[in-house]
């Protein structure tokens, strides 16, 4: 819950480095940069959820070069609090000329208090939060409700340039984004933690294998298999996140456009499977914390049931599980006509060869394993593109699958490379042996429990909108 509110900041950060004066830049940029002032990100309204075309929310120009805002945000994270001295709202709204749609909307700074030309807080602005809401988790995360403009306007001020709005909270959105995928995982991983703990004192039942009675769970195979699935889906996540974040680090640091253009579309691609895979499984994953818990993971005492709660909502903000498919489908996959899956079918067949020339059994049935899943994820990608050639219904439709699909065998990806690196270590005899091989180990098991399924996803993603065929009287 904590976290959320710096991650905000962040992103807030980023879109005033990308589109603000320098006048804003000089005003606000340190205390952001220093957490003595937090930001927020505005879109949602009443009837404006992920179709953002249906924002209200208004902007009038004044003689100063200000403007007055006017309209209500709803689901609001760190939209007020008192841990900092100043709060600095990024609001969508609209101009008086604007065109409709998604091309009208304009971005505009709105400060909790006005900022005096000296850098000290001025008169407090028309923005209040009117209500917080009671929600299933995030608890010490205030989501608020706010009203700008109910006492004659809130004094905002146009960030870049008119209409280009959404485009400038996309740079906000695509690092909350990411920082919500590391939150899923994240959660996981806490989860994980608990369960492992929980499962390494709670005594019940005997030994299936050797008879031994009153043993901890953690003996009993469905437990570990719990356990094993909990610990190889966040190990994947966390890599996956981490070389994402890689990418972006080298678009900030290269100097030559083609090669920045490069590591773009690259991180851009990797975004809504971060996304969308670290939040679906940071939801699976605390679901089975529970159920190693038993009966304890029902109770609140217990604390496993609060990962599942915080961990609920990431699917949804910052743009839900079917939002990042169809971005992953439609802006990542389609617009260089796959190139970029490309290169990531290139390095994926790289990693499968390297497991395959390894002198270790087991990375070698890693390899056909892997090799087998990107068969699968090449075959689904083909089949798209051919399918948008005759409209974009069953398309939709596969898209989540299609997603799942990529998550499954990109993480297959970096289990398979981080086996590699700990079996290199381990033949030079470096470093934490026993940590090597649970490493291997636990790949071995994505590579035999979690690859296989990619084969599944492959057909659902081909078996297109045929079974959506009549559901309109399926539903009725």
């Amino acid at each position: 819950s904590f976290s959320l509110g710096p991650l905000l900041t962040t992103g807030a950060v980023e879109a005033l480095l990308t589109c603000a004066s320098d006048e804003l830049k000089a005003i606000y940029l340190e205390k952001m940069i220093t957490g003595q002032w937090t930001g927020t990100m505005n879109l949602t309204e009443p009837q404006a959820g992920s179709d953002l075309a249906l924002i209200r929310s208004r902007a009038e120009p004044q003689g100063d070069g200000s403007y007055r805002v006017f309209g209500q945000k709803i689901f609001i994270t760190y939209g007020d609090h008192d841990m900092t001295e100043n709060i600095v709202h990024l609001v969508l709204a609209r101009l008086p000329d604007a065109p409709a749609g998604v091309k009208g909307i304009s971005m505009f700074l709105v400060p909790k208090f006005l900022v005096n030309a000296d850098g000290s807080l001025g008169a407090r602005n028309d923005a209040h939060c009117v209500s917080i809401e009671h929600k299933l988790g995030i608890h010490a995360s205030p989501t608020c409700v706010m009203a700008y403009g109910d006492n004659g306007g809130a004094v905002g001020y146009l960030l870049g340039e008119p209409n280009r709005g959404l485009e400038y909270m996309f740079i906000m959105m695509n690092e909350a984004r990411l920082g919500v995928g590391l939150q899923g995982i994240a959660l996981g991983e806490r989860a994980y933690q608990q369960a492992l703990a929980y499962a390494r004192e709670r005594k019940q039942g005997r030994d299936a294998i050797t008879g031994e009675a009153l043993v901890s769970i953690d003996r009993h195979p469905d437990i570990r298999r719990m356990l094993l699935l909990m610990k190889a889906r966040v190990e994947a996540g966390r890599a996956l996140t981490y070389y994402t974040s890689g990418l972006l680090d080298r678009v900030h640091a290269t100097a030559d456009p083609a090669e920045r253009k490069r590591w773009l579309y690259l991180a851009e691609f990797m975004i809504p499977i971060v996304k969308g895979g670290g939040t679906e499984m940071g939801i699976d994953v605390t679901s089975l914390g529970i159920q190693i818990h038993g009966g304890m993971g029902f109770i609140e005492e217990t604390g496993a049931a609060q990962h599942w709660r915080d961990s609920r909502i990431t699917t949804i903000y910052e743009g839900t599980t079917g939002i990042q498919a169809n971005d992953l489908l439609f802006r990542k996959l389609m617009r260089d006509g796959g190139a970029t899956a490309r290169v990531v079918f290139g390095e994926i067949q790289a990693t499968a060869e390297a497991l395959a020339a390894s002198p270790r059994p087991e990375l070698q049935t890693f390899a056909r394993s892997l090799g087998s899943a990107l068969k699968a994820w090449v075959a689904a990608t083909e089949w798209l593109g051919a399918s948008a050639q005759n409209g974009y219904s069953a398309v939709l439709t596969a898209a989540v699958p299609y997603l799942h699909l990529a998550v499954t065998v990109s993480g297959g990806w970096f289990m398979g490379k981080a086996a590699l690196a700990a079996a290199a270590h381990l033949d030079a005899g470096e470093g934490d042996s026993a940590f090597y091989r649970r490493k291997i180990a636990t790949a071995c098991f994505y590579a035999d429990q979690l690859l296989p399924q990619a084969r599944a996803f492959s057909e659902t993603v081909q078996a297109g909108d045929r079974a959506f065929a009549g559901v309109e009287d399926v539903l009725s």
